[in-house]
């Protein structure tokens, strides 16, 4: 794509753009963010009395939730802050600090933790509240850019987020700070979902809708044939029988099933593709003799991702589903697994 392209930038570029300065702030930038994020993992000690493992402490024997604040660019970085929070373990929420001023404080209760968030610790809308917030008995942890300033002085724990400059050529809007600020909140979500033994599972639980939730949280039973949409025929019959199961049920292959319905084999479109390259004559032939026994099977609370994991493993495109005595209770083709978005 080329700068002239009309169907993505104006007819004529203004005078003052000039590519290579855009690059080299383009560059400047995300070094300059890259330092701010390395300073605060130089900041952080390996004492178990570091402000930052204070935090995590105070986190986890929160019993309540943890209530994020902060207003502008930092307001937009708690947000973020407590739904990467929610997601992953820790009951959050954020709150204006202006909203709560007129009301919204009422949500915070005094066995939850309070996060307040501002660059300069010395934002007003926060100063407001604050003061209430520590009246209530609710722990509150700073994060400013400010040792010194009149919020870190009253927090309970305070995590040093300053940088050295923003990236913004004019050092004014909020750029490395907002990145730091962002990077440490992140840092202290791994740290608690860690401590809290947070697993795979416990993520899907609370994103049932994304790709990772269908692929955590759908059992086998939930996308296999069952009852009459089962191939299954016995060993006795005869070849042509079975390949009228097969064209009947539509999963390119049938179970073979002994008299107490446990599967004891199976026969596909593959294998039958094999055995014309080999038979001529089909009519004497019995299921029992062409048949694949001892077939690959997968239980029906199992999940679904599991049966994605055997057919590729083993390269097979259907499964039989059994039940813990060896009785037939479904069958799985990998075109089931694509509608349910396993895959």
């Amino acid at each position: 794509m080329s700068l002239t392209d009309t169907k993505i930038l104006p007819k004529t570029l203004p005078k003052t753009f000039d590519a290579g300065r855009a690059l080299e702030l383009a560059r400047s930038t995300l070094q300059i963010e890259a330092d701010a994020i390395i300073a605060l993992k130089n900041r952080i000690s390996d004492s178990a009395s570091d402000p930052f493992a204070q935090a995590v402490s105070l986190l986890l024997t929160c019993s309540g939730r943890v209530v994020v604040s902060g207003i502008g660019k930092s307001g937009h970085i708690a947000r973020k802050f407590a739904a990467t929070l929610a997601s992953t373990g820790t009951p959050a929420l954020f709150i204006h600090p202006a909203e709560a001023a007129h009301g919204d404080l009422g949500m915070v209760t005094e066995d939850d933790a309070f996060i307040a968030i501002s660059n300069s610790g010395e934002t007003a809308e926060l100063m407001a509240i604050v003061p209430i917030i520590k009246r209530m008995g609710a722990s509150l942890i700073a994060m400013t850019g400010n040792d010194a300033s009149a919020l870190a002085q009253l927090a309970t724990v305070h995590l040093n987020v300053g940088v050295e400059q923003e990236a913004c050529p004019l050092n004014l809007a909020p750029t490395a700070s907002t990145t730091a600020t962002l990077a440490m909140g992140d840092a202290l979500a791994v740290a608690l979902l860690d401590a809290r033994g947070f697993r795979e599972e416990d993520f899907a639980r609370s994103h049932p809708g994304g790709a990772l939730g269908r692929r955590l949280l759908t059992h086998v039973r939930d996308v296999m044939r069952s009852g009459e949409a089962i191939p299954a025929v016995t060993a006795d019959v005869s070849l042509s029988t079975a390949l009228l199961e097969i064209t009947r049920k539509g999963i390119a292959m049938t179970a073979v099933v002994d008299d107490k319905f446990h599967a004891v084999g199976v026969f596909t479109d593959g294998d039958l593709r094999r055995l014309i390259e080999q038979v001529q004559d089909f009519t004497k032939l019995t299921i029992a003799d062409v048949m694949h026994a001892n077939p690959r099977t997968i239980g029906a609370d199992q999940l679904a991702v599991d049966a994605v994991h055997m057919m590729e493993q083993f390269r097979i495109n259907q499964l039989l589903v059994t039940d813990a005595d060896g009785t037939l209770v479904g069958a799985l083709h990998i075109h089931d697994l694509t509608r349910a978005k396993v895959i």
